[in-house]
């Protein structure tokens, strides 16, 4: 009798045990032995911009290429919430608060307006920048080698790329003695030393500083009356969207012009210097994965450009009667027939 009771006590044990270790399998509980298998969680990705979504296709498809090569799929490992204020800065503020109420894992943008914009939005949700001229100096890091923080990513500015843009503009259009320079409030850096640079080369500056894109047309028309020889446009994110227009009014006025992009130069304009932007959003996709790993913000070092892109494109020059000297061809990155 009391043998049958033990047998009967230890099936009810196991049995119960067995139930217990279904239900917790069930449940996708973890048992002593390993982790139960499952399908990670999709990663929510924000992507916060200042021009028009269609102007950012070829940097967010930049930035899904290298998430690619990281291995990671597209609704399977992340899915993308984009959000663009088509040009009206003051929009960036309420974008940024969207992305921080859909709970995204990281935030990915570019110009310092727009990062800081989602700074304020958030203080722990990491946020990677694609794109800004000197961080340390907009208040958006310590420091390059220890952002600290909840923010960090990649700069478009070196020292010296601003002057050296000057100068071909300056050896293809040897008269050049007064430059028309386009700017918004993401450029203030790049202005001042493409100011300092005209100094050193004697060429005057007629500054044009975009506030609003409703108001391009009339800042444009300062250049005209201003009398400029030139224009050198800086790469500011609200002018990120508006090559086409300057392209076209660089032409009809043919006013010879230096870009701080290469879709500028596709899009017809006469050069472009600067760096290789979708370039800088497919690296922003290492700094994200490595987020999404686990790693904090503060932990990753701000990489500062090492190379340029210098883009010439001949048929513009034609049309304008300039001769690109030898020298300058030579240096050229890229030349479009």
């Amino acid at each position: 009798m009391a043998r049958d009771q033990a047998a009967r006590s230890r099936r009810c044990f196991l049995q119960g045990s067995l139930a217990v270790a279904g239900i917790g399998l069930l449940a996708g509980c973890s048992l002593p032995f390993g982790p139960a298998a499952g399908p990670a969680r999709l990663r929510r990705i924000g992507l916060l911009g200042t021009p028009t979504a269609t102007s950012q296709v070829p940097n967010v498809e930049a930035f899904r290429q290298g998430l690619r090569e990281l291995g990671y799929v597209e609704g399977q490992d992340f899915s993308l919430e984009q959000r663009n204020a088509d040009g009206w800065e003051e929009r960036l503020p309420e974008l940024a608060a969207e992305l921080v109420q859909l709970e995204v894992d990281v935030i990915v943008t570019a110009g310092a307006v727009a990062i800081h914009a989602a700074g304020q939005a958030t203080t722990s949700i990491p946020i990677v920048f694609a794109l800004t001229a000197d961080p340390v100096a907009e208040g958006l890091v310590a420091s390059l080698a220890k952002p600290g923080g909840n923010i960090t990513g990649l700069t478009s500015y070196a020292g010296g790329e601003q002057a050296k843009g000057l100068e071909l503009l300056k050896e293809v259009v040897p008269g050049l003695s007064r430059v028309g320079v386009l700017w918004d409030r993401s450029g203030p850096r790049a202005f001042r030393d493409t100011e300092a640079a005209a100094h050193r080369l004697g060429v005057q500056v007629l500054p044009l500083e975009l506030r609003r894109p409703d108001e391009l047309d009339m800042v444009l028309a300062i250049a005209t009356s201003g009398q400029a020889d030139g224009l050198k446009v800086l790469g500011g994110a609200a002018l990120g969207f508006l090559a086409p227009r300057l392209v076209e009014f660089a032409a009809r006025h043919r006013l010879p012009a230096m870009y701080s992009t290469s879709p500028n130069a596709l899009a017809g304009g006469l050069m472009t210097y600067g760096v290789n932007v979708p370039r800088n959003w497919r690296h922003a996709a290492t700094y994200v994965a490595k987020i999404l790993k686990g790693t904090k913000p503060a932990d990753l070092p701000v990489q500062r450009p090492t190379t340029f892109d210098f883009v010439i494109n001949l048929k513009t020059a034609q049309a304008l009667g300039l001769a690109i000297p030898q020298m300058v061809l030579q240096q050229a990155t890229e030349v479009i027939q």
